[in-house]
């Protein structure tokens, strides 16, 4: 698996992905080294970003008790416990840069606390052009994160929190406190 740069994706060694998951991630991550490169980023932060595109879904295919087991988390649904599963495991690991493990723990639900590698992620995950729904919408706004990071972050949460709930999806606390932080 290669993101766009040609640069091959190696998932960690505990990844549990499938074939479709793989290439939603290694979509994901072409997505944050193209904004990285056209915002001209630091390397520092370009491979923060690159680590957490690689990370977020690495325990997205993983079994529920095993979701459970590495969160403590008996009560939220699964469909939110593989980023906090995938912080614990890439933690244990060797991952130590907080703002890596943070962007990948939230990257379902959103973050106030977040630097710019979450955000980005955040973005990165809902807009990446595989995904077939709002297709116009995300790119446009994929493509102005370069010129305007902050604003294209408010422009994409706002999609993406009423995208979950025109499915109807929960909204989470974090959720909630992210868009009262951006709006």
């Amino acid at each position: 698996m290669k993101a766009a740069s040609g640069k091959p994706i190696e998932l960690p060694s505990w990844a549990q992905v499938s074939h479709k998951r793989s290439a939603h991630i290694a979509r994901v991550v072409a997505l944050l080294e193209r904004w990285a490169g056209e915002m001209s980023v630091p390397a520092d932060e370009a491979s923060r970003w690159r680590s957490a595109g690689v990370l977020h879904d690495a325990l997205r295919d993983a079994p529920e008790p095993m979701l459970r087991a590495l969160t403590g988390d008996g009560a939220r649904p699964v469909e939110v416990l593989h980023g906090p599963a995938a912080a614990v495991r890439a933690e244990q690991d060797g991952e130590r840069r907080q703002e890596v493990l943070e962007a990948v723990r939230f990257h379902t639900v959103g973050s106030t606390t977040w630097a710019r590698t979450g955000k980005a992620l955040y973005l990165a995950d809902f807009l990446e052009p595989g995904r077939h729904f709002l297709v116009s919408e995300r790119a446009y706004i994929a493509d102005q994160v370069a010129r305007d990071f902050d604003g294209a972050f408010r422009q994409g949460a706002r999609l993406r929190i009423e995208w979950s709930l025109s499915q109807a999806d929960e909204l989470f606390p974090e959720t909630v406190a992210l868009w009262n932080a951006v709006r």
